[in-house]
């Protein structure tokens, strides 16, 4: 039975999907104006990790991310830039794909722009106005914060105590727009000869939250399964989008809020910022880090607590994963002198590992516990590799479930073969050497092939190999 804790009652609760087998599931997607950060990585990987659980389990998960491709942040990048806004967005969102690709992240069913959407916006906009929970002031266009009866329930916050915060932080000329100080933005009046569309309040366009509710009611309807993101949006982002979808459809917004920690850096354990010199993009990383190690670092911390990232963490990561890939490997090998046929007992034991780690998974998803149940088919694939006789059906049972579980994990093993017959030359006059007991010239050809990423395991069943490309690939 799957539970998940709910950021809006502060508790487990048993996930029950709206529709029988399908999870509508909304993850507000980054801001297009820079290549993402191990922060946004964290949320992407965390809501994959999650996503590919409830494939897994049999789930039609109908996944929507969007991209907001229109803000402050995208107009100022554009100006600095001498470029448009949409010239930036086409150009961090291809960034976007192929990073989020390299870390092996399954598309999402649908990824809507902002501005693919702002007849919708204006549309959603006028009935929240029509309602009396939106009001025009200068072109601009708020939200009444305070007519919504429960504003502040998702961050649990009072909002007489959000008004103390909302009059110290906002701008003097804005608060004069405002009839309220907690009252925010739906639509921005345009400023100058910057990107604006026309609408009935004038040249304008969308505040940031508005796009979210728009997008999700859109394609996931005005109920949905799951809400997800970072930590962070939980106020005012994701508050705000409470507030604006229910005003207008009188309906519950989201079943269930997810919520993934924070990512900090260094041995210092310092919040990832700018202003600290510590931003790290996913971009720069996957210049020195295999991709695979950087998903797999992340992905097995639990998606709630905050994640660590250090040199030293991500060379752990490193070793447990050449831990799984050396054992899939040595699964792999013996399948070519292995006898018909299957060994009960240990097909036993391997439903028994895999029932333990969906039990850790249904835990609201504890990838930390889960792990070590494939640690522990790995360690029991390696013992029984070793064995003289070795039974097929068995071997191809726990290379079967071993990469089914780590591909949640968003890994998938690789399967290994030499191209090059030079290399395979090698090989096999190393073989020879060390039959003839020549082993100075079996240790020269080691060292050689080493220099050319090919790294050697002499077995009792023979010796084996895989590359290593200096950047923890396995």
């Amino acid at each position: 039975m799957l539970k998940v804790f709910n950021t809006l009652t502060r508790q487990k609760e048993v996930f029950t999907p709206i529709t029988s087998g399908i999870v509508k599931m909304y993850v507000c997607g980054p801001t297009v104006y820079n290549y993402i950060h191990i922060g946004n990585a964290r949320s992407v990987i965390a809501f994959d990790t999650i996503r590919r659980y409830f494939e897994y389990k049999g789930y039609h998960v109908q996944y929507v991310s969007n991209f907001t491709d229109v803000d402050d942040k995208m107009i100022k990048a554009a100006k600095e830039a001498h470029t448009t806004v949409p010239a930036i967005a086409d150009r961090f969102i291809a960034e976007f794909m192929k990073d989020t690709k390299a870390l092996n992240i399954e598309p999402a069913t649908k990824h809507p722009r902002a501005t693919e959407n702002i007849k919708e916006i204006i549309e959603f906009i006028q009935d929240l106005i029509a309602k009396g929970y939106g009001y025009e002031s200068e072109g601009d266009v708020y939200y009444r914060a305070r007519k919504f009866a429960h504003y502040g329930q998702l961050s649990h916050q009072n909002i007489d105590d959000l008004e103390v915060g909302a009059s110290q932080h906002t701008d003097p000329e804005e608060m004069e727009r405002k009839e309220d100080p907690v009252d925010f933005a739906l639509w921005k009046a345009a400023k100058g000869d910057e990107i604006s569309w026309d609408s009935p309040w004038g040249k304008g366009r969308p505040g940031w939250h508005i796009e979210c509710s728009v997008m999700a009611t859109k394609y996931l309807g005005d109920t949905f399964d799951i809400h997800g993101g970072g930590q962070d949006l939980t106020f005012p982002h994701h508050e705000n989008e409470i507030a604006q979808s229910e005003a207008k459809t009188g309906q519950k917004f989201a079943n269930y809020w997810l919520h993934n920690g924070f990512v900090t850096v260094g041995d210092e354990n310092e919040k990832m910022s700018k202003s600290l010199g510590n931003f790290v993009t996913v971009h720069d990383i996957l210049k020195t880090v295999d991709p695979q190690v950087l998903r797999f670092f992340m992905a097995t911390t639990q998606y709630r607590r905050p994640i660590q990232y250090t040199q030293g963490n991500l060379e752990d990561a490193s070793n447990n994963l050449k831990r799984l890939q050396t054992a899939f490997n040595n699964l792999n090998y013996r399948l070519k002198d292995a006898e018909s046929g299957s060994d009960p007992k240990i097909e036993q034991e391997i439903r028994q590992i895999e029932a333990d780690f969906v039990d850790q998974m249904d835990d609201d998803f504890n990838v930390q516990n889960a792990i070590t149940q494939v640690y522990e088919l790995a360690k029991l694939g390696n013992v029984y590799a070793e064995r003289p006789v070795v039974f097929k059906d068995s071997l191809s049972f726990i290379i079967k479930t071993l990469s089914e579980l780590v591909n949640i994990f968003g890994i998938e093993f690789k399967q290994e073969t030499l191209n090059d017959d030079g290399i395979e030359a090698l090989i096999n006059e190393r073989l020879a050497a060390r039959k003839n007991r020549n082993f100075e010239r079996s240790d020269e050809i080691r060292e050689q092939l080493k220099s050319q990423g090919i790294v050697l395991e002499d077995t009792p069943q023979g010796t084996r190999w895989h590359r290593d490309d200096g950047k923890g690939t396995v």
